[in-house]
C-alpha cells in the first residue's frame, strides 16, 4: 500500500476495493497477504507475502478460463482452445486486469521497489492479481473466484483467437524480433530400429542455452525442440 498513508485510510481503501470485487472477505488477512509483495518482507521477519497465493491463483484462473472457453466455443478444436487459454492466463493478461481494477496503489511494497516504480511493473501487477484470485478462492470458494474472473476477463474472452502458428515459426519470429537472427537446428542423435526411429535435435538461439526435442521424424523433433525453447523463454521472461 502507498507509503505515507494512515492505517485508517488503507483500511478504507480495502473496504472500497472489496465492494468493487463484490466480495466481503471473512478473513481480511487473506486479502492483505494477497496484496503484499515479497519486497515488503525485507527486514520484516515472518511477514506473509503473496508468492504462494500467486501459485494457487494461477491454477484457479486456468481452471475457470478453460471451463468458460469450453462453454462459449463448443465447436472449437482443442488446439484453438489451448491458444485462447494461453493468451488469457498469461502474465500480460493478468497485469491488464490488475491495471483495470486499480490494484497497483493497493500493493504493499518494500521501500526499494516503491522507489523503482513497482506499482506499474506488469510482473508485480500480474502476481498480485493471481494472488487475489487465490484469496477469493480460499475465502469464498470457487464460486467467488469464478465470479471475479468472469467479470474481469469478459472483455478479453471474446477477442479473436491469436494467430495459430507452429513452434518453429513462433521461435523464429521471436528470435528475429529480438535481433538474434534465425535459430539453428542440429541433429544430435538417432535411435531405435529403422521402422520406428527416434530423432533428437537441438535448437540454438544466439546468446541462449540450447534446447532439445525428440520425434519420430526430423521435422517433428525440430518442432519439439522449438517448443521446448519457447517454454524456456517464457519462464525466463516471467522471472526476469
Amino acid at each position: 500500500m502507498t507509503r505515507g498513508r494512515t492505517s485508517r485510510a488503507r483500511e478504507a481503501d480495502l473496504v472500497a476495493f472489496q465492494k468493487l470485487l463484490g466480495h466481503d472477505f471473512t478473513d481480511g488477512l487473506l486479502l492483505q497477504r494477497a496484496l503484499t509483495h515479497s519486497s515488503a518482507a525485507d527486514g520484516q521477519r515472518g511477514l506473509a507475502t503473496n508468492e504462494r497465493l500467486e501459485f494457487l491463483g494461477d491454477r484457479v484462473l486456468g481452471l475457470v478460463i478453460a471451463e468458460w472457453l469450453s462453454e462459449d466455443y463448443p465447436a472449437a478444436a482443442e488446439g484453438e482452445l489451448a491458444i485462447r487459454l494461453n493468451a488469457l492466463v498469461r502474465k500480460e493478461a493478468c497485469a491488464e486486469v490488475a491495471a483495470r481494477i486499480g490494484l497497483g496503489p493497493l500493493v504493499h511494497l518494500g521501500p526499494g521497489e516503491e522507489k523503482a516504480g513497482g506499482r506499474e511493473k506488469p510482473a508485480i501487477l500480474a502476481d498480485a492479481c493471481e494472488a487475489l484470485i487465490a484469496a477469493l478462492y480460499l475465502d469464498g470458494g470457487l464460486e467467488a473466484a469464478a465470479r471475479f474472473i468472469r467479470a474481469q476477463w469478459s472483455f478479453a474472452v471474446s477477442r479473436p483467437a491469436p494467430r495459430l502458428i507452429d513452434a518453429k515459426t513462433a521461435l523464429q519470429e521471436w528470435s528475429q524480433s529480438h535481433g538474434k537472427g534465425v535459430p539453428s537446428y542440429m541433429m544430435r542423435e538417432r535411435t531405435g530400429p529403422d521402422h520406428a526411429p527416434v530423432f533428437q535435435v537441438e535448437v540454438r538461439v544466439s546468446g541462449m542455452k540450447g534446447a532439445l526435442g525428440e520425434g519420430i521424424s526430423k521435422r517433428l523433433a525440430e518442432q519439439a525442440a522449438a517448443k521446448a525453447m519457447l517454454i524456456a523463454l517464457q519462464e525466463w521472461s516471467e522471472n526476469d
